[in-house]
């Protein structure tokens, strides 16, 4: 039965602790799986190949400013790491009707697994536990499978088993489809896939660190530029164009010039917690520098024209996802209201929970009705194709 929906989170966190799932991964790999660590002063970490992580900041729900730690926290104390039942009674306090919830920091920390074999397993038994959890209300829960970065065939592979998982909502990717920090030609049968079975594909905050690639360049170019190409006056063309974007703007930056949107018109990604606000300066500067240097871009690195301007692209193929943000809002008919979702990031220290709706109202202050319901639960009804009654 469709349900309404009024305020839907487009970006929260299933921050359970990694102890009431990682007991499902096959026995021969559970020594390599992250697991609590109880640090010497006090309160949970999250240890695994990558290292050691406390808790803290992703369980900051319900707390004052100064109360924030970053680590002497105990996972079990704290509000976002309880059952289903416990999730969506924390829904109803904070005025939620669902929440997208992406991964957790214990979960991410699978990703450091160097072995391909023990990594896929792990990342398929976090799926089947995100399904699991979800599936205790599949209405407000709204999970998020990772696709595993060990290659095209295990993505496609995974995109097309948790598609029949339920309680699961679309993938989020960590690297691209082949398992790069930059697109490769091989990651459209992946695009193609995730089309095919209507599966919404998201990022969180950012694929790669916005580092030159490992042969000095942010993109895997059609020609291999010169000497040249390397000084301070011919610099890497993806970064030179999206230089003055944050977070995911060189994800997007990346796609566009890959061409995969005239190759896939039809394809949207959402790219979460990327704050909004700076996202008018960055569709003006791609133009701008776009229009400067696209023959150098053609010539030095091989890229093929585009058909259109790099920011209707953009516009056209992207959502982003904010949290408090007043400014952002401001500027959403610059941006594209209907391109905007907003996040409460519960339980992680940008959250105000259980004030969400005093958020809300702060940056939706002379919204028009229909305007305010699509960035706050209109967007996330379409994008992720939730069996909805439209308030608006």
């Amino acid at each position: 039965m469709a349900r309404e929906y009024q305020v839907i989170s487009a970006d929260s966190h299933l921050e359970v602790p990694v102890w009431t799932w990682t007991d499902r991964i096959p026995a021969k790999y559970r020594d390599r799986a992250p697991r609590r660590l109880i640090l010497p002063e006090g309160g949970d970490a999250v240890i695994g190949e990558a290292g050691v992580h406390p808790v803290g900041l992703a369980l900051c729900a319900g707390k004052p400013y100064s109360e924030y730690k970053w680590k002497g926290v105990t996972a079990e104390e704290q509000h976002g790491t309880g059952d289903p039942e416990s999730r969506v009674a924390e829904q109803d306090q904070d005025g939620v009707d669902a929440e997208v919830l992406f991964p957790g920091g214990g979960s991410q920390g699978i990703r450091s697994v160097k072995d391909p074999e023990a990594f896929l397993a792990m990342n398929r038994t976090y799926n089947d536990f995100m399904s699991d959890y979800c599936s205790g209300d599949p209405d407000r829960l709204l999970g998020l499978a990772q696709i595993p970065d060990t290659g095209i065939d295990h993505a496609i592979e995974e995109l097309e088993r948790v598609r029949k998982l339920p309680g699961i909502a679309g993938v989020v990717l960590g690297k691209y489809p082949g398992g790069r920090d930059v697109t490769t030609p091989e990651d459209d049968r992946f695009w193609a896939a995730s089309l095919d079975l209507e599966m919404p594909v998201t990022i969180h905050v950012q694929i790669g660190s916005h580092q030159y690639y490992k042969d000095g360049l942010m993109g895997q170019y059609p020609k291999k530029p010169g000497p040249m190409a390397m000084n301070p006056h011919v610099t890497d063309f993806i970064k030179r164009c999206a230089r003055y974007a944050i977070s995911g703007g060189y994800n997007s930056t990346q796609m566009v010039l890959s061409g995969v949107f005239d190759r896939f018109p039809k394809l949207r990604v959402f790219i979460a917690e990327t704050q909004i606000g700076w996202i008018p300066n960055y569709y003006d500067q791609f133009d701008d520098l776009h229009a400067r240097l696209h023959h150098v871009g053609e010539q030095e690195l091989g890229l093929a024209p585009l058909s259109r301007k790099p920011s209707e692209y953009v516009r056209d193929h992207f959502l982003w996802g904010f949290m408090r943000n007043p400014v952002g809002v401001r500027m959403r008919h610059e941006i594209g209201v209907e391109n905007i979702m907003w996040s409460s990031d519960f339980p992680h220290s940008e959250c105000d929970w259980p004030h969400s709706l005093d958020v809300i109202d702060e940056a939706m202050v002379g919204v028009p009705d229909d305007e305010r319901y699509k960035i706050v639960a209109g967007n996330a009804i379409d994008f992720f194709h939730l069996d909805a009654i439209k308030s608006n």
